[in-house]
């Protein structure tokens, strides 16, 4: 994944440390809410995503006052997943940022047909990317 990593990291203008973790919990989300045939062509076909998944998937979640009152009233979507992503030290514009160069990585990878219907299957993502 250090190719893709570093790519969205200079694209992004965030460290590879970083970049690594906030892709895993954004593909991490993916997984969770989005429709599983999408996700799971456009995971696999990231070089290094699955490993990702698996190491940062739901990281953060419940962090801070807000990340517990939203897991308590059962909110969270692409918000929760926004706040875990500030809780790491992210703000709106880097975070709308990585959102947009993951989906363009993932459409050199995976296609633009598997991202539209990723885009298109998670409440709220589309105006992130």
């Amino acid at each position: 994944m250090n190719e893709v990593v570093s790519k969205i990291a200079g694209q992004v203008g965030i460290s590879p440390e970083l970049t690594e973790k906030a892709l895993g919990m954004m593909l991490g989300f993916l997984q969770r809410e989005g429709e599983d045939g999408p996700v799971a062509k456009m995971i696999e076909s990231l070089p290094g995503a699955i490993e990702l998944v698996a190491k940062y998937n739901g990281e953060g979640q419940g962090k801070g006052l807000l990340g517990g009152l939203m897991s308590a009233i059962g909110g969270g979507g692409i918000m929760g997943l926004g706040q875990q992503l500030m809780a790491e030290g992210l703000g709106m514009s880097e975070i709308t940022a990585l959102a947009k160069e993951t989906m363009a990585t993932a459409r050199e990878y995976a296609g633009d047909e598997v991202v539209d219907n990723v885009i298109a299957s998670v409440p709220g993502l589309k105006q992130f990317v």
